[in-house]
């Protein structure tokens, strides 16, 4: 068999010992994973900006807060995160104004805690399987690393079987180590690049989120007026 075909990716990979193909196959699974989440993530926070440009676009038109209101709660499979915030908001200004005796603070103060737990709930639905993409984007290439530690040394333990170590006889342990590296790096350069992406969208819908809590709580106040 030539170099060439021993130094084959597939060749190496079928070739290697235990410890390394299972660490290949970590990361290839972990890799897949990564994958998967980056599409959804990317499904995910495409449709949250898309839907609170919307809303913000039916807010500020000048609309009725009660019909804003009432299409929220009417059509609640496509509302959007920062809808339901509003929502939240609403239906506690509504809930508590109709209530006798009750200081104007509390009820301005009773809808923004309302807004602000909605704010949570739907902060810890975006930033779901993120933290995942950061693990495999820090961990992949130590794991991949150990890899190759491992394939490197079994690769010498094997050369004090030969009477003379060559190129031939070194090359393809050597080589089969370091795919375990590269398989590492494939892992992990996408997961950082889509966390970092990720992180800094997520980070202005919040923005956005709370920049809106702030402006209808003024809203609600003078209504209170």
């Amino acid at each position: 068999m030539n170099v060439s075909q021993d130094l084959s990716i597939l060749h190496l990979i079928l070739n290697a010992s235990a410890v390394v193909q299972a660490v290949m196959l970590l990361l290839a699974g972990v890799s897949f994973m990564s994958w998967y989440y980056i599409f959804r993530k990317w499904f995910t926070v495409k449709a949250a900006r898309q839907q609170t440009e919307q809303f913000e676009r039916d807010f500020w038109s000048g609309g009725d807060l009660n019909s804003l209101y009432q299409s929220a709660i009417n059509d609640r499979h496509s509302t959007g995160n920062m809808e339901r915030i509003f929502e939240a908001g609403f239906r506690e200004f509504t809930k508590l104004r109709s209530q006798k005796n009750l200081d104007p603070k509390d009820v301005i103060d009773g809808s923004r805690r309302a807004m602000r737990a909605t704010y949570q709930r739907e902060m810890d639905s975006i930033d779901s399987h993120l933290a995942f993409l950061a693990s495999v984007g820090s961990v992949s290439p130590y794991v991949g690393l150990f890899g190759t530690v491992w394939g490197i040394m079994h690769s010498f333990r094997g050369l004090s079987n030969v009477g003379q170590a060559t190129l031939a006889a070194v090359a393809p342990g050597i080589a089969e180590a370091l795919v375990a590296t590269a398989i590492g790096l494939f892992a992990a350069i996408p997961a950082v690049v889509a966390y970092n992406r990720f992180a800094h969208e997520i980070d202005r819908l919040s923005s956005r989120f709370e920049s809106f809590m702030e402006e209808f709580s003024n809203i609600l106040q003078r209504q209170m007026r």
